[in-house]
């Protein structure tokens, strides 16, 4: 059995998904798989389902129910279709609420961070490919906003908007790491498309003018520039990052250590190929790579191995100086309930 939360719930039994009941049902699913293998109160439940002023005098009920008709369907689906042995979700009372057991590799979330981390790690070791593809799988865990057919009907949990932030995250990360493989090209549609969605994301622009100028297009990064120091001095009254304004600096004066690093060959290539480990020279001799360009995308004022292991998980400040508490607010302040109509 597969739990999905990164994108719309879903539980999966084998090929099949199950039917999970009604919307109240579904969210409470949602809730206790934000936090698995935790105690979630039943006081967080009803705060989750309803705002203070419009929760009726049987919420307690219903939530009870819920967790009686999850419980149900858990059990059925897993003595049915799940081999013999294999571990059975379980969904148990405990003071002062409901714990929802399940094993970490079968809920995407756990998967996502996982693997992300492990990429993030590698790139801290000066392994930009390996971490290009972790990164990608750990990507790869998302069909969507999560939990988005919760939260489209009126849902507004600080659990969520964490997830949104950790993913961004993620992609900044994979596109740090990309760059420094030489996939300038590669990335560049994404990089764009992110960053005029998310044009307060400094870490995300410098990596598009980073990109723009690898591909020979100065003025346009130039012009990344100018649009994100003007939507930071319009919405908040302040200026770009001390290190997005070197970056723009450093493009105007056509610093050569900004010129893009050899792009890396996979092993699979190289093997099929016989080639080495840098690829063949026009001679047939073994090429020599270039030495790597030096981190242009790192936490300000840190080596990327020092920024990468000082923050926690994936929520770091990021290159440029992201500023998230005045991007975003505190995710812990996110009231829960509907959102106001």
């Amino acid at each position: 059995m597969q739990f999905r939360i990164l994108g719309p719930l879903e539980v999966m039994s084998g090929d099949r998904a199950l039917s999970l009941g009604g919307f109240k049902q579904r969210a409470v699913l949602g809730l206790l798989l934000l936090r698995p293998n935790q105690v979630v109160a039943t006081s967080e439940l009803l705060g989750a389902l309803w705002p203070d002023e419009s929760r009726p005098m049987t919420a307690r009920k219903i939530v009870q129910n819920a967790v009686s008709g999850l419980r149900t369907t858990l059990s059925v689906h897993h003595t049915r279709d799940e081999p013999q042995g294999a571990g059975a979700p379980e969904l148990i009372t405990r003071a002062p609420g409901y714990v929802l057991r399940v094993d970490p590799a079968r809920l995407d979330m756990t998967r996502f961070d996982d693997k992300a981390t492990a990429g993030r790690a590698k790139l801290a070791a000066g392994e930009p490919a390996a971490a290009a593809e972790l990164l990608r799988e750990a990507l790869a865990e998302w069909r969507g906003p999560a939990l988005s057919d919760l939260m489209e009907q009126g849902l507004d949990w600080p659990e969520v908007a964490g997830l949104r932030q950790l993913r961004l995250d993620a992609m900044e990360y994979r596109f740090e790491a990309e760059l420094a493989c030489g996939r300038h090209h590669t990335v560049l549609g994404e990089l764009n498309s992110l960053a005029e969605a998310e044009p307060l994301r400094e870490r995300l622009s410098g990596q598009l003018m980073l990109a723009l100028y690898r591909c020979g297009r100065q003025a346009e990064a130039l012009d990344v520039f100018s649009r994100v120091r003007r939507a930071l001095v319009e919405e908040h009254g302040l200026e770009p990052s001390r290190d997005l304004q070197a970056l723009q600096r450093r493009i105007l004066h056509h610093d050569q250590e900004l010129t893009s690093p050899v792009e890396e060959v996979p092993a699979s290539v190289r093997l099929l190929h016989g080639a080495s480990a840098t690829g063949p020279s026009s001679t047939g001799r073994p090429a020599v790579a270039a030495p790597p360009a030096p981190p242009l995308l790192t936490v300000a004022g840190q080596r990327p191995e020092r920024a990468a292991a000082g923050a926690p998980g994936l929520a770091g400040r990021g290159a440029y100086g992201t500023r998230p508490e005045r991007r975003y607010g505190d995710a812990g302040h996110v009231r829960r309930g509907r959102r106001a109509r």
